[in-house]
């Protein structure tokens, strides 16, 4: 760690706010470093265990567990707080911090971050396996510099803390970073990828605009031999922030051949060099081939062979809750793409189904999101079905019923408090050979704990009325 932060957290009282998984892993690195310490650790919940396992600790547990806050000089906050949360709680001179800020501050190796509001799963996932599989037989090489290790660290891979005690300068570090982890980040990784900047998280966030400022912390500290990596011509707000980074650009598109990673007779090309086959993508939809194609740039900057990239990508196996295919019951194929938490996820994977799909199950908890343009892609849909959640479902509704044309019908609608009764009606309503696809287009707080537990619930039912024979 540098001397100077070294300094501040050996000598300053600490407080590791949040104790998720982010939170034990800076807890255990802390004691690594300073083992004779006493920490401060808080958290809502009471956590029994953690009381009676460790020592030199102090605990504050329970609903006022915020009050701690201003009797420590150092806060590593955990992602999931919302800063707007413990603002009240600070005083003047403390330092606010987090797993991010003293993992960038002090890595020594190479570090890829990956954002975006949609996507960052799937395109982070695929950069660790294509340079995971590279590196079983050889080594790869990046700016002269050779690396033989690489670790999945962040939002969906490890917390990145009791890792650093043993990097080196030859480890790559692909980091899913998202909005919450990027909140204050006064450094950048030196591989940046931007997938796509939508409406989110407004229920953590003041508003779009203070979500946004934060997304851009991805990119506005690199340097000039730093190298952003973003879509070409999606996003004017994209376009914007890439005329403020001082990094190299590499852009993708779908639709652009101008772009550096584009799409040209059905193949992904890297600057003319063809890459891989789109039909054999294991990934439902064009927008994953945006998800792909950072991951064919990164192979390509680390010197990866095409033959090699491709084989990865064509043998890679879709994450959980995002359009994962369930299995075919009763004839009728069933998709859980759960994480589907905004309307623009919805209607990505609507177009990605075309006229095979027939029901979709949306709706969710209100976080203030715009749904008009879903309510137009259903309407221009061959959408039969929709059964719908509170209370997102009724604005759904009421969209489409202000949006339909004169004279037109519009789809069945069921609304429904339940995963058991939300599956039953797909499967009365579902004709053989098409499509049921669960889409929430918001978050899942209120009916269900968290986007897993809605995707795994889903996936009990379908399996559950797909073996009896009558509903």
């Amino acid at each position: 760690m540098s001397a100077a932060r070294n300094k501040v957290l050996a000598e300053g009282k600490v407080l590791i706010l949040g104790l998720g998984k982010e939170g034990i892993d800076s807890y255990k690195f802390f004691r690594k470093i300073f083992p004779k310490k006493i920490l401060g650790l808080a958290d809502q919940l009471e956590m029994k265990k953690l009381r009676r396992k460790i020592k030199k600790v102090n605990f504050h547990f329970g609903k006022n567990y915020l009050q701690s806050i201003k009797k420590y000089d150092v806060i590593i906050k955990t992602p999931g707080i919302p800063w707007k949360t413990i603002k009240p709680f600070l005083k003047k001179g403390q330092k606010i911090t987090s797993q991010t800020e003293i993992f960038f501050e002090n890595c020594p190796g190479k570090i890829i971050g990956i954002t975006g509001t949609k996507g960052k799963g799937t395109t982070s996932s695929l950069i660790y396996q294509v340079l995971k599989e590279r590196l079983k037989v050889h080594p790869v090489k990046f700016a002269s510099q050779l690396f033989n290790r690489v670790n999945f660290v962040g939002n969906i891979g490890k917390p990145p803390l009791m890792l650093l005690l043993k990097s080196k300068p030859e480890d790559i570090f692909v980091y899913e970073i998202s909005s919450h982890q990027l909140i204050n980040l006064r450094q950048s990784p030196q591989i940046a990828v931007l997938l796509n900047i939508f409406p989110a998280h407004l229920e953590y966030f003041k508003n779009f605009k203070e979500y946004l400022k934060t997304k851009e912390n991805i990119t506005l500290w690199q340097r000039e031999n730093d190298i952003f990596i973003y879509p070409k011509n999606i996003s004017l707000l994209i376009d914007k922030l890439a005329r403020k980074t001082r990094a190299e650009k590499i852009t993708f598109s779908v639709k652009h051949r101008r772009a550096d990673c584009y799409i040209k007779n059905g193949y992904i090309f890297y600057r003319k060099e063809k890459i891989f086959k789109t039909k054999d993508s294991p990934l439902v939809g064009d927008f994953n081939l945006l998800n792909i194609m950072p991951a064919v740039i990164i192979a390509k900057l680390f010197g990866i062979p095409a033959k090699k990239i491709a084989n990865t990508i064509k043998n890679f196996k879709p994450l959980p809750y995002r359009l994962e295919f369930v299995g075919n019951y009763r004839g009728i194929k069933f998709y859980n793409d759960s994480l589907a938490t905004i309307p623009e996820a919805a209607i990505s994977a609507i177009k990605s189904f075309g006229s095979k799909l027939q029901t979709i199950i949306l709706g969710g908890f209100n976080s203030n999101l715009y749904y008009k343009n879903l309510a137009r892609e259903i309407l221009k849909s061959k959408i039969k079905n929709l059964i719908f959640f509170p209370t997102v479902g009724e604005r759904i509704w009421k969209e489409i019923i202000q949006n339909k044309k004169q004279g037109r019908g519009v789809p069945n609608h069921f609304f429904v408090t339940n995963m058991k009764e939300a599956v039953k009606i797909a499967f009365k309503e579902t004709e053989r050979a098409k499509t049921c696809l669960l889409s929430p287009a918001a978050p899942s707080f209120g009916t269900f704990r968290d986007y897993k537990e809605r995707g795994d619930l889903f996936k009990k039912y379908v399996k559950i009325y797909g073996r009896k024979k009558t509903l």
